[in-house]
């Protein structure tokens, strides 16, 4: 386990906190502010204890270059919005002009930094970008677990020159996708979904050993099935993962874990809104149909595996749910964990958006904030961000 700020001595110190604010902007706003109210707690545990804040975020993927459509003043003025408290800004990241501004904050007030990658340092992890960053503060906080699996100087570097612990975020995300691999409630159901294999293999492979089942949904299906040798249409494939995926099928045959393909899927001509569809059993694709969504039958055998669970994981959406002829599936999905008395765990962007559009958010008992940090670690892979911070004793 490592330290946070729950139980880290900061009363009064000034605070370098590694947020994740790289949020959508339309028009010079922001257009969804989950991200930014997800760092509230942190935030307000610190101005609360008296600790002059200072923020600091990546926005979109400038490379090193100033954008001005990416600075984070839209953000600052939105997290101004939520705290209730004016939220001072800096022009730049580093720099004698962001020391004098960092080192005249009062207690309780919270500065927002210029974006992190308009220096290329950033994503280099770049020793010395990483020591101007730690000038800023005495501790440093890491709640982006969205970035901790990228070494970069604001999420490792700095960890070299300040003590360095987990906000309220972070440290919820530890112990909530640490659950999964530690002693989960069985059974351990775990739902796959999304467009590409090549993106879940590794999950795919630890969860064959972790989990009691793994229901496998979204084009990655389509994979699968042409490696069988079966019919998949003008469905999307992964040409080179073919092997890959009939290696994992014979691995699920020998393992103690049901691996469960579907059983009828939603084709129809293109992935249009109003083409006509159809369901189909996945033995029998037409041969000029795609398919875009799972069909009733597996929505219902899914179902009957999560109303049944002790422990839900749950990435990647059934099929093409922005358009609505393609939607029941992953709906029918996201109705039956939300209703799950398990521990219900989601994550990554598509997945977070699905329950968004279906209203069932708030019924998950944690949404991670973090897409690939969030399967690299379910994978078992150790994340430089979280590797960095002090251990709990």
């Amino acid at each position: 386990m490592k330290r946070s700020i729950a139980d880290y001595p900061l009363a009064g110190r000034r605070v370098l906190v590694r947020v994740d604010f790289n949020v959508p902007l339309d028009d010079g706003r922001v257009a969804d502010d989950t991200r930014i109210r997800a760092a509230l707690p942190t935030i307000e545990h610190l101005t609360g204890q008296g600790c002059p804040v200072v923020l600091a975020s990546h926005l979109g993927r400038p490379k090193g270059k100033v954008v001005d459509d990416l600075r984070m003043a839209p953000v600052a003025e939105r997290l101004a919005e939520l705290l209730g408290r004016p939220v001072k800004t800096a022009d730049d990241c580093v720099g004698p002009a962001v020391e004098a501004a960092a080192a005249a904050l009062g207690p309780g007030e919270v500065l927002l930094l210029e974006n992190l990658r308009f220096h290329a340092e950033e994503t280099a992890d770049d020793p010395g970008f990483a020591a101007q960053l730690a000038r800023l503060a005495e501790v440093y906080v890491n709640d982006a677990f969205g970035t901790a699996h990228r070494a970069h100087a604001s999420t490792e570097g700095v960890t070299h020159h300040l003590p360095a612990v987990a906000g309220l975020l972070m440290e919820r995300e530890l112990e909530m996708l640490g659950s999964l691999l530690g002693d989960p409630a069985r059974p351990f159901v775990v739902v796959l979904g999304g467009v590409k294999v090549s993106d879940k293999i590794g999950v795919i492979e630890k969860m064959l050993t972790a989990a009691d089942a793994v229901l496998i949904g979204g084009a990655m299906c389509f994979t699968f099935f042409k490696a069988d040798g079966r019919e998949v249409g003008t469905s999307r494939v992964e040409e080179d993962k073919l092997d890959v995926a009939a290696d994992i099928a014979a691995a699920a045959a020998g393992s103690d874990c049901a691996f469960e393909l579907p059983a009828d899927v939603v084709v129809a001509p293109a992935a249009e809104a109003g083409a006509p569809t159809e369901a189909v059993p996945t033995d029998a694709m037409p041969p000029d149909r795609m398919g875009l969504d799972i069909g009733p039958r597996t929505s219902e055998s899914f179902a009957a595996r999560l109303a049944d669970a002790g422990t839900v994981f749950w990435n990647g959406p059934m099929g093409l749910f922005e358009i609505d002829d393609f939607a029941a599936g992953t709906k029918a999905v996201a109705e039956a964990v939300a209703a799950s008395p398990a521990v219900t765990v989601a994550g990554g962007g598509d997945t977070v958006a699905a329950l968004r559009r279906f209203g069932l958010e708030d019924r998950i008992d944690h949404v991670s904030t973090g897409g690939g940090a969030a399967m690299e670690f379910v994978e078992g892979k150790a994340l430089p961000g979280v590797e960095a911070l002090l251990d709990r004793e």
